[in-house]
């Protein structure tokens, strides 16, 4: 006899849609511009004098939380190293910037690839908001519209993506008419790209090939015959992505600009501005 209450299968359309997670990786040294007196996502940049409730001096990295709680995403994993104990310090639990935090300590670090990786086993089956916190950029809806370019796409990664400021220190994108990514290149000396990719966000898809990208041991990298780069960046991984056929798609944000606080140059640039509208930033300069 048959149950006339057969479950039918799920259609895509249909499935529940995977919680967004933001990770973000603070295990750097920061040693282009050290030394410093505090972990560089910490840097004060701004004050806020709008309200008296919230610290009036506002460090780079709070701006990358802000654009994520703007998003609707209230869960982030920040990896720290040894020694950074001053950013949960900072920060706690979160409650003050309006996101979840949960720290992840790292030994040793061969790049950002295996940094984020770290996180793994709590964010398998998660979309994925991924942000560097010593950069600054617009819009403040950034994330919002690259998830929602995520979900209209379908794609496994979306990029979002700026004009360089310098295409020999840039991970720079090529990219076609409908905004799909056909390559990507790590510092080219030579090269008529305008795009460079700021943040991201990807699905469990690109999470599961990352994580089995990385399974070449860690060591391998340092082994001058292995024919490995000396430290692998995410771009490393996106390259191999494109290579093995993940669909990727970009979002270009051509009327916003952003500042690498954790470059020398940045951090004179940030030092001649009067102030930070652009990077989706209103609080005055700390410097003011």
């Amino acid at each position: 006899m048959h149950d006339s209450k057969e479950k039918r299968p799920v259609s895509d359309d249909q499935a529940p849609v995977p919680e967004v997670i933001a990770v973000v990786p603070c295990a750097g040294h920061a040693t282009r511009i050290a030394p410093l007196p505090c972990s560089k996502e910490l840097l004060p940049v701004a004050l806020d004098r709008s309200t008296a409730e919230a610290p009036p001096v506002k460090v780079v990295s709070s701006y990358l939380l802000h654009k994520l709680r703007t998003a609707g995403i209230r869960r982030a994993f920040l990896i720290l190293r040894k020694g950074k104990w001053d950013i949960p310090d900072y920060y706690g639990d979160g409650a003050e910037v309006g996101v979840n935090l949960a720290y992840l300590v790292v030994r040793r670090t061969y790049g950002p690839p295996y940094t984020i990786d770290e996180a793994y086993p709590f964010i398998r089956g998660a979309r994925i908001a991924f942000g560097f916190p010593d950069i600054l950029f617009g819009p403040t809806d950034a994330y919002a519209r690259g998830l929602e370019a995520l979900s209209q796409s379908r794609a496994d990664l979306v990029l979002g993506l700026f004009r360089p400021h310098d295409e020999s220190a840039s991970d720079l994108v090529d990219i076609d008419s409908r905004g799909r990514i056909r390559k990507l290149l790590i510092q080219p000396h030579h090269t008529r790209l305008v795009w460079t990719w700021i943040f991201a966000v990807w699905t469990p898809t690109f999470t599961e090939f990352m994580h089995e990208y990385l399974t070449v041991p860690r060591t391998a990298a340092q082994d001058s015959g292995a024919g490995l780069v000396h430290e692998l960046t995410v771009g490393h991984v996106i390259q191999a992505a494109i290579r093995a056929g993940l669909q990727t798609q970009s979002i270009a944000f051509p009327e916003h600009r952003y500042l690498d606080v954790g470059t020398p140059q940045g951090l004179v640039r940030l030092a001649s501005l009067h102030g930070l509208a652009e990077f989706g930033v209103d609080a005055p300069l700390a410097a003011e």
